[in-house]
């Protein structure tokens, strides 16, 4: 049961290798189809500031992947470590990494600001969840 946690985790590192693939694939388009000088593009923010939504939002979405997720690794490794792992935690983990992915596949795609923010939501509540458990259960002992 110990390492089945690290399915969750592992898909998680992969929707993130796919947003960024993806990111860097319509940002390179954008780049090539633009003709723009490189040096308009030293500018810090000037990329953010004249790309459309189609490169905007992957760019968003892959800063957003290291935000709440980073909590996600770092309680999956801390769970793994204190030998804590069980059905509870890997269903969580599970639902945590599908509704990031799906809210990915929103944000990068048709960006419907209401699907997204739900989908943001119950991937984040099972992150708190997990953090609450394990934290209770180790003030517990």
């Amino acid at each position: 049961m110990q390492n089945a946690i690290f399915s969750p985790f592992f898909t998680m590192v992969f929707v993130t290798l796919v947003v960024w693939v993806y990111l860097y694939i319509r940002r390179i388009a954008f780049l090539n189809n633009t003709k723009l000088d490189p040096k308009e593009l030293a500018v810090p923010g000037m990329l953010a500031q004249i790309s459309p939504p189609e490169v905007s939002n992957p760019s968003d979405n892959f800063k957003n992947l290291f935000e709440i997720p980073v909590l996600f690794y770092a309680l999956v490794l801390y769970l793994f470590i204190t030998n804590q792992v069980d059905a509870v935690y890997v269903n969580a983990a599970w639902i945590f990494v599908g509704f990031r992915a799906l809210h990915s596949i929103v944000h990068c795609t048709f960006n419907l600001i209401l699907l997204r923010f739900y989908l943001y939501l119950f991937s984040t509540l099972m992150v708190w969840f997990i953090a609450i458990r394990a934290a209770f259960n180790h003030f517990a002992t």
